[in-house]
């Protein structure tokens, strides 16, 4: 149906991945690259477009590949359909992804009761929202009970636990993705 051109990549977004999981600042990696500070920060920003001669010396600078960094590189423009399943009722619990992909965002959707004796604890912050029925978050020592078009914000670091209360619950849980340093690790108490 027309002519589909393939989409730019953002190299920027899989640079600075890199470079904050081996927990390099940007003058590190300029002194290693001999680029400087503020081309790094425009590759990073998606302002600027690295030559392959460049993604080369960033790369040798993080101890990776050009190829590696493309391969992490999210799509410029992306549009993504997830379509809903006919699912059986016996087929429950069950869990499905949202979003595909490696993004900067993750999305599930949880239908029926799981382990509610699990507990969850994400570096980055999170949101529930409760699609159908009801549920019952136990989070920093406090009960908290949701029912149909409800949220719960989480940020990062709290341990959390959660149970449907209603048979036939959806719940949509939406987080930063835990390759993003969103928040400092916290020490465990």
């Amino acid at each position: 149906m027309g002519d589909h051109k393939e989409q730019p990549l953002r190299v920027g977004a899989a640079v600075r991945r890199r470079r904050r999981a081996l927990e390099l600042t940007l003058a590190v990696v300029a002194e290693r690259s001999g680029l400087s500070v503020p081309f790094l920060s425009q590759i990073e920003n998606e302002r600027a477009r690295p030559s392959r001669s460049s993604l080369e010396k960033v790369a040798d600078a993080l101890r990776t590949t050009a190829v590696e960094l493309l391969a992490a590189a999210d799509p410029a423009c992306s549009v993504d359909v997830v379509r809903a399943d006919c699912v059986e009722a016996e087929s429950q619990p069950r869990v499905r992804s949202l979003v595909r992909g490696h993004h900067q965002m993750h999305a599930q959707e949880f239908t029926g009761d799981h382990d509610a004796r699990r507990e969850f604890q994400y570096r980055n912050d999170q949101l529930m929202y409760v699609a159908d029925g009801a549920v019952e978050i136990e989070a920093e020592g406090r009960a908290y009970r949701l029912g149909r078009g409800d949220t719960l914000y989480l940020t990062g670091g709290v341990r959390h636990r959660w149970r449907a209360t209603v048979s036939d619950t959806r719940v949509v849980v939406v987080a930063v993705a835990e390759h993003i340093e969103a928040v400092q690790d916290r020490p465990r108490p």
